[in-house]
């Protein structure tokens, strides 16, 4: 029997209006979108919220207002920052559900999954070049793991590196109680193959946003299931 996977559309925005737009373009067909939150140091692209400031985000941390259509979906941040551990905080009163840190950030990473414990979903971003062996010292801190399908995080439009493919079937064998997402160059091409090797969600940027049609590039992620 098959097993569902979970679509999750990636957003890499530069301003709120884009974030707007591009959500508006998916809601009502997924549970979750995923936000990229890059602070232009731990990787060299940066976006909303750090890329320019304007008071959108002090406004959600604030509940002065809301992320767009937060009533109807859920999100996930991809926290692509350094010192995690001080910005954990806003996206959790931001609202987030899930917030993912990378273990490569500088900062105290032990400090921000423990400001998170108990209070949102926790996943652990790797590399492509990192052992997977980290995820053994996190592994009781954390609620799922995202395996990096670029070399060059924090933009899109990269090439996916087929041998996360098996970075994906090593970390479903040693660590088989932990769900698994792949992030980057995820396609209709290397999609199946993800699967195959045990991936249980799809966090997926170009493929959905530069298709003619991005509701049915969602729906057509989900039949691969």
């Amino acid at each position: 029997m098959s097993k569902s996977i979970e679509i999750i559309p990636a957003i890499l925005p530069k301003d709120f209006h884009e974030l707007e737009a591009k959500i508006s373009l998916v809601n009502g067909f997924v549970k979750t979108v995923q936000v990229d939150a890059c602070d232009g140091q731990f990787v060299p692209n940066a976006t909303w919220p750090y890329r320019k400031p304007d008071d959108t985000f002090k406004k959600i941390v604030h509940e002065e207002m809301g992320m767009p259509n937060w009533q109807d979906l859920d999100f996930e941040v991809d926290l692509m920052a350094n010192r995690p551990e001080e910005r954990v905080d806003e996206w959790v009163q931001a609202g987030a559900g899930r917030i993912i840190i990378h273990v490569e950030s500088k900062g105290d990473i032990d400090k921000a999954l423990a400001n998170l414990d108990g209070r949102v979903e926790i996943g652990l971003a790797l590399n492509e070049e990192t052992p997977v062996e980290i995820i053994s010292k996190y592994q009781e801190k954390i609620n799922f793991v995202q395996l990096m399908g670029i070399d060059q995080i924090g933009f899109q439009h990269q090439t996916f590196d087929d041998k996360v493919i098996g970075r994906v079937r090593e970390v479903k064998l040693k660590y088989p109680k932990l769900p698994i997402a792949v992030d980057g160059g995820v396609s209709f091409d290397n999609a199946p193959k993800l699967i195959a090797a045990g991936a249980d969600r799809l966090v997926i940027g170009s493929a959905i946003f530069n298709a003619e049609n991005p509701i049915d590039a969602v729906e057509k992620f989900k039949r691969l299931s």
